[in-house]
């Protein structure tokens, strides 16, 4: 149930996290798209420039394309930011270590103090059960020998309130050579 809750939390994440990507990702091909619009009007008008020049080679203009310069620049430099940070795929591996590479200190203290822990506590919790078992099992025991032992002085006092002499002789005799037999 929890692996459950916590696969459909991580489902939850990466839903999030693509959300986040692909609104990302369309920022960012739209600002390309801008960029490319961009040069492309910076390069008819430099091709419209160019053409402006050839036609008046007679007059010699010094043209300043530093600034155009310098912003295609910044541009490609943002654009290759866009591209370095563009999601790289996730690749899990599952591993079962028994010798860490390292932090060999903390593996073993997690390991032995909670994972070790467990089984110490389900055997414990296990003897605790089968010994409530037998105390309860030996104190129905011995309550039912006292209710059986009750029912016999009770049908003993009975029998001996209720009959004649001879009866009560012949009861007192059984009475004290079954206190001899427990002697013996």
């Amino acid at each position: 149930m929890e692996t459950n809750g916590k696969n459909q939390l991580d489902r939850d994440t990466l839903q999030l996290v693509l959300e986040e990507f692909t609104v990302e990702q369309k920022t960012t091909n739209q600002n390309i798209g801008e960029l490319i619009i961009a040069i492309d009007n910076l390069g008819k008008k430099l091709d419209g420039f160019n053409e402006q020049q050839a036609s008046k080679s007679e007059v010699p203009v010094s043209i300043d394309i530093a600034p155009v310069k310098s912003a295609l620049e910044k541009g490609f430099l943002d654009i290759k930011y866009m591209i370095g940070r563009e999601p790289k795929s996730i690749t899990r591996k599952l591993q079962i270590l028994l010798f860490p590479e390292q932090d060999a200190k903390l593996f073993y203290r997690i390991v032995f103090g909670r994972w070790f822990l467990l089984p110490v506590a389900a055997f414990a919790l296990n003897l605790a059960y089968s010994w409530g078992i037998d105390y309860t099992q030996s104190k129905k025991e011995v309550e039912i020998q006292q209710l059986e032992n009750d029912r016999i002085r009770n049908s003993w006092d009975y029998m001996y309130r209720n009959n004649d002499k001879a009866i009560k002789i012949i009861m007192n005799k059984a009475y004290n050579f079954s206190v001899k037999g427990k002697d013996k």
